[in-house]
């Protein structure tokens, strides 16, 4: 779109024929390994993609979740049950005295029982953490994907302004070129050609500042892929600005449905009303039931049952506080709900300004800023042409066209960038999605 503005004595000087250069065969080969639909450039859905594979935040929350799981058939499970073995009457090992009828052997077993419904609420409370866990690892990949995306855009960025940058330190040269040619001939002036030639410098400068922050925004894209930092990666892909009507009520709506670390609030509001039926179950005494067999000398063997129960008698300072400790837990994890809703609201807002911002910014820069500053530079370079108008002129119109150029490239990326962040607050990926008028058409 951009390049359509750029006027036709811009054309001339051939400075829009600068083109990408391929990955390296070793570049496409090493991406073709690791995810074929990377080839020439780099999507911003492969590199998510990957980086969702490869994460190892990603990865380590998946093991989470399974190690939660783990523990759900620990929690419904009896306590172990014991045996122990005994003598009596001796000191060596299974001996009994001869003729001494209190002297014996034995082995005893016990069970211990827990009062009916502690089980089922335990496992219910480890149930809930499972829950808790794969909210946490929606989170971990709903927030992974959110940075890929950014540092995706960011690195978009760096690589259409290292390429305006460049194209426009070539049609500098020419310009300079040009004053040095009129200067010779007598219809330019000195500073004319020793001001390009400081502008060409001032560019070297920015190029130099650019490609240092191209590769930090490669490093941070490879780092969140899972890759080593200095892993090589095509070019970002052309970005076309979404077309997103965005309702603000609607996203508010989508965000405290899908949120997870909502839902993680949930699950922990859920899991701490368990556990305070869990704490009054506590007042219930559990049983235990033991079997013992003895083998006495010269007489006969014995056999019996124990039953055992505990009795609460210290009930106000354990049960009873242990009561009021899970119910002020559910009154926190409340409070904490109600807070993260706030927040995912103020989040939601907060983007949703941010897009909106940005996609102004965009619109403006590319239907009047842009053009205005090519028709602009037109002028100026047709004027000195002719005489009729001064180097600087022409030189600070090409300055403002360079810059405006490079910041209709920032806001496309802010306004990505801002896009993702929404996708991830409402769990709903918007280039499949139409979000406005009365629904969500998917």
């Amino acid at each position: 779109m951009i390049r359509q503005t750029i006027v036709f004595a811009l054309v001339l000087l051939s400075v829009l024929a600068a083109a990408e250069q391929p990955p390296s065969s070793a570049v496409k080969a090493e991406m073709a390994a690791q995810q074929p639909a990377i080839e020439e450039h780099l999507r911003v859905e492969d590199a998510v993609r990957f980086a969702l594979e490869h994460n190892p935040s990603v990865k380590s929350a998946a093991y989470v979740v399974d190690a939660q799981r783990h523990k759900v058939p620990q929690a419904k499970s009896l306590p172990d049950p014991t045996v122990s073995v005994g003598w009596m009457g001796n000191s060596r090992p299974f001996s009994v005295m001869e003729g001494d009828p209190s002297s014996y052997r034995s082995v005893s077993a016990m069970q211990m029982l827990p009062f009916p419904g502690k089980l089922r609420l335990k496992g219910e409370m480890a149930s809930k953490e499972v829950e808790v866990a794969q909210a946490d690892y929606e989170g971990v990949r709903r927030r992974i994907a959110s940075e890929v995306k950014a540092a995706y855009y960011e690195y978009f960025y760096f690589d259409k302004a290292l390429e305006t940058t460049r194209r426009n330190k070539d049609l500098l040269v020419k310009l300079s070129k040009i004053s040095e040619a009129r200067y010779r001939v007598g219809k330019a002036m000195q500073p004319d050609v020793l001001k390009s030639q400081t502008e060409i410098s001032m560019l070297l400068q920015r190029l130099t500042m650019l490609e240092q922050q191209r590769e930090t925004a490669q490093a941070r894209l490879n780092m969140l892929m899972g890759r080593e930092p200095e892993s090589p990666l095509p070019p970002a892909a052309d970005v076309a600005p979404l077309e997103v009507a965005l309702d603000l009520e609607q996203l508010y709506q989508l965000a405290q449905r899908t949120d997870p670390m909502l839902a993680r609030e949930t699950r922990m509001l859920e899991r701490n009303q368990i556990a305070v039926a869990m704490a009054k179950k506590e007042y219930r005494p559990d049983l235990s039931i033991g079997y013992m067999y003895q083998q006495r000398p010269m007489m006969m063997d014995m056999k019996g049952f124990t039953f055992t129960v505990n009795v609460p008698i210290f009930y106000k300072s354990k049960q009873r506080e242990a009561v009021r400790q899970a119910q002020q837990e559910v009154m926190a994890a409340q409070q904490s709900r109600d807070s993260r809703i706030n927040e995912l609201r103020f989040e939601v807002k907060q983007q949703y300004l941010a897009a909106k911002a940005a996609k102004s910014l965009l619109d403006l820069y590319s239907k009047a800023v842009v053009p205005q500053s090519s028709l602009a530079l037109e002028s100026s370079m047709s004027a000195y042409q002719v005489g009729s108008s001064d180097f600087l002129t022409m030189l600070s119109n090409f300055s403002t066209l360079l810059n405006y150029e490079t910041e209709y490239y920032r806001q496309v990326a802010d306004y990505q960038i801002a896009l993702a962040n929404i996708e991830t607050l409402i769990g709903v990926d918007l280039t499949n999605v139409v979000i406005a008028g009365e629904a969500v058409k998917q």
